[in-house]
């Protein structure tokens, strides 16, 4: 079993930034692909960013590469996603996930085993 939880979700004015944290406990962290993913209100659960549980990564979807960074320190447990030049279409619950995923389907929130809570980000216009 793997708990996650998420923490640093918030209300910011568009262009701001934000720092969300997931910390992993339980099954050896290194093992596991770590990845984030968000829902919007209506919307499918998508892909942000993940790193692969060999270290290779981190890979962004194109709606955030250049403005959101992810990185892990697994000495911590634990993942980061950076969250710069913020609009209002990031607006999301924003999910950790865990898993023995790899290549394409590490991009498909049910081959994941293990779920955070969510934190809810919104972004102001």
């Amino acid at each position: 079993q793997v708990q996650l939880v998420e923490s640093g979700g918030g209300l910011v004015q568009a262009g701001g930034s934000l720092r969300l944290s997931c910390a992993a406990s339980g099954r050896a962290f290194t093992s596991l692909t770590m990845t984030w993913f968000r829902q919007a209100p209506g919307k499918d659960r998508e892909f942000v960013a993940n790193i692969h549980w060999s270290g290779v990564g981190p890979y962004y979807d194109d709606s955030v590469k250049g403005r959101f960074s992810m990185s892990r320190d697994n000495a911590k447990n634990t993942v980061y996603l950076q969250m710069n030049s913020l609009k209002p279409e990031d607006t999301a619950v924003y999910y950790c996930a865990a898993g023995r995923v790899a290549g394409a389907a590490a991009l498909l929130p049910r081959q994941y085993e293990y779920w955070g809570q969510g934190t809810q980000v919104t972004v102001s216009s």
